[in-house]
Parts: C-alpha cells; structure tokens; sequence
C-alpha cells in the first residue's frame, strides 16, 4: 500500500472511532446541537419583536428577525462544535491514548484527522438542526438551490477552519477544565459582530471592532447566499478569514502534536 492509502485508511478507522465515542455519549452532541436551538428560540420569541421592528424590513417583528438571525445562530452553531472538539481532543492526551498510538504502525496524520472530520460532520448535523427550527418558526428564504448550496460549502469551509483552530486549544490545554473553557471567546464573538443586530446600531468603538472581527463577514457573507442579495467584498473577506484560520490552525496543531 502506499503511504496516502495507509493514511487514508488510519484516518477511516480514527474517524470511526470519533463517532462511536459520539454514539455511546449522546449528552455531549446533545449539548452541542441544542445550545444554538436555544439561542433561536430565545432570541426569536423573547427579543425578537421589538429587535425586529429596529430592522425596519418589510415585515417587522419577529419575522424580520428571524431572517436576520439565523445566519448569525449558524455561525454560533460552529463556534459551539468547537469546545467539543478541544475537550475530546484534551481527553484523549491527558487519558495516553495518543501516546497509546504513537507505539503503533499508523499513520501519524490519522488521530487529529478523525478529531477533524468527526467534528466537522457533528457541526453539519448542528447546523441541519438549527436550520429545521428556524423553518419550524417562520424562517423564510428567497434563495434557489444554488445560493444555498454556495452557503454550505462555506459553512463547511468555515467548521473546518475553526476545527483545526480548537484541535490546537486541544493540543495545548494541558486538561481537559482548561480545554473546555478555551474555545468560549469563539461564542461571543458572533454576538460582538452582526449575527444578532447590526453592526451600525453599536457605539463607534464597538462598530470598529465588530466590522474587523472574522465572524461579521463570514455572517454577512451567509445571510446574503440565502437571502439571495449580493455578497459583495463580504464574501472574499470570509474565505481569507476562513484561510488564515484553517492554515494557522493546522500548522499550530502539527506543531504542537510533533512536540508529543
């Protein structure tokens, strides 16, 4: 076999492996789908009237919001998977599992990848569920197959980029309390962006720094696929985000783990 199929293979069987541990411990995927479900519905039903009256759309209230937010809760949703994957991957060094591995005839490459690719597939599953409710509630878009297509891909690109960056808290916690608590600034910062109001209704320090964080074009790149309006330069801004992120976080990962 050569080298790429034996990776290949070991990354198949790690992959297998993240989601049994998944399947047998349904509490923590639980956690990870239902904490974006409760900030729609919170925001939806409890400030969402008078939040979307702000908005000044066509339909006010709660169904302007709801349109509004769900971009946003998507975002959360990834933002979310990522305390998950830095505790799992934390579990498995402070248990010496990996060290376990390390004696054995795989591929090196395989252990983070099945961190990775588990991961990502438990944030796709997140994000179908946020989207089945925000539907359930009212969410409605004018976006065709193609725009909602082009949402996804970059929802992936995005889940995979912020994956490699919390395999890389993971790495470097220590255990699995401080691995647990690394990944939080990434749920506010959805918030300290334009995932819940917009940006231009912040005090000016605020608006500077929710325009320039990675989160606010990568939300605005989102709503305007499924709503069918333009991405603009949004859009190249969430995809070098996406790169910066992705690649900073899988050489500080390789790093990190070349150093075990």
């Amino acid at each position: 076999m050569s080298t790429l199929t034996l990776a290949v293979r070991d990354s198949t069987t790690m992959l297998r492996r993240q989601l049994t541990h998944l399947r047998r411990y349904p509490a923590l995927t639980m956690m990870t789908v239902g904490t974006p479900v409760i900030f729609l519905l919170l925001f939806v039903y409890v400030f969402g009237g008078t939040l979307g009256d702000g908005l000044g759309g066509a339909l006010g209230g709660r169904a302007d919001y709801i349109n509004y937010i769900t971009p946003g809760i998507l975002i959360m949703a990834v933002a979310g998977a990522a305390q998950s994957t830095a505790t799992s991957v934390a579990t498995d060094m402070t248990e010496g599992i990996v060290a376990r591995f390390r004696t054995m005839a795989i591929a090196r490459v395989s252990v983070l990848t099945g961190h990775v690719v588990g991961s990502v597939l438990q944030t796709a599953m997140s994000m179908a569920v946020v989207v089945g409710v925000a539907l359930l509630i009212g969410f409605r878009s004018p976006a065709g197959v193609t725009g909602w297509l082009a949402a996804g891909g970059l929802l992936l690109l995005v889940s995979l980029a912020f994956t490699w960056l919390s395999v890389a808290l993971g790495l470097m916690a220590g255990n699995v309390e401080i691995a647990s608590n690394l990944p939080l600034p990434l749920m506010l910062l959805p918030m300290l962006g334009s995932g819940f109001v917009p940006t231009g209704s912040m005090p000016a320090g605020l608006r500077w720094f929710a325009d320039y964080q990675p989160f606010t074009p990568i939300i605005e790149t989102v709503r305007a696929l499924i709503t069918g309006t333009p991405t603009g330069a949004d859009l190249w801004m969430a995809l070098a985000w996406s790169a910066v992120i992705g690649i900073g976080g899988y050489l500080w990962a390789k790093k990190l783990y070349n150093r075990i």
